[in-house]
């Protein structure tokens, strides 16, 4: 099967090649029937980590998707979905976010779903998804963006967090910014808390690489 294009986007401003292709690359290892590309929106350097900067990003996200409409399959790469589903209006290609393919993910592993994130409130869409199901303990200690989780103190908060979910008792954690995929801190908390862990890169290639092999039906 000839490889399908998929189109990455990302919510952070970089000019660091290394890092703006990390979640591409992530989901290349996960499903090598898929290639990626990975572009990122203009003049927001620390993501989004709040209502204001989601608000900010959704009409650059939008202009930058519809230039790839001739990929496969399209990943918006950040947890709170932004422009999702404005974009699942206006393109005929399948659009994902992270946050609805972590929560689609987490529900096949456990019912008290612990969210793990950057931000105090849980993103949109675990809250739509995973309704009373969800236990949220707001965001770790040192971290206030996704800039934040890339500092010791800001991975041995996430740590500390995700043992907190478990004490309140969570039976998953479902990562709330993919970010902590671009730190690879899942297999961490597996490791300290005994627990499934949701990655949001693998959860949101997952979901592209079906629609790639749907693609071939």
């Amino acid at each position: 099967m000839k490889k399908k294009e998929v189109a990455v986007i990302r919510v952070v401003t970089t000019e660091d090649q290394k890092l703006l292709q990390m979640h591409g690359a992530l989901i290349e290892q996960y499903y090598p029937m898929v290639h990626t590309t990975s572009y990122c929106i203009e003049d927001q350097p620390s993501g989004i980590h709040s209502p204001e900067t989601k608000a900010l990003a959704i009409p650059k996200i939008i202009k930058l998707a519809k230039e790839h409409r001739d990929a496969a399959a399209i990943v918006i790469s950040c947890c709170d979905d932004p422009a999702v589903r404005e974009l699942r209006e206006e393109l005929s290609i399948p659009v994902f976010g992270a946050g609805q393919s972590v929560c689609a993910v987490a529900q096949t592993y456990g019912t008290k779903i612990g969210i793990l994130g950057i931000t105090e409130y849980a993103p949109g869409p675990y809250h739509e998804l995973l309704g009373n199901r969800l236990i949220n303990l707001g965001r770790p200690k040192h971290v206030t963006c996704t800039l934040d989780l890339m500092t010791e103190a800001g991975r041995k908060g996430v740590i500390e967090k995700a043992q907190e979910l478990k004490n309140h008792g969570a039976d998953v954690i479902a990562l709330a910014c993919t970010g902590m995929s671009t730190i690879k801190i899942a297999g961490a908390i597996e490791e300290q808390c005994g627990l499934p862990v949701i990655d949001p890169v693998m959860a949101e290639g997952l979901f592209a690489c079906y629609a790639c092999l749907r693609s071939e039906k």
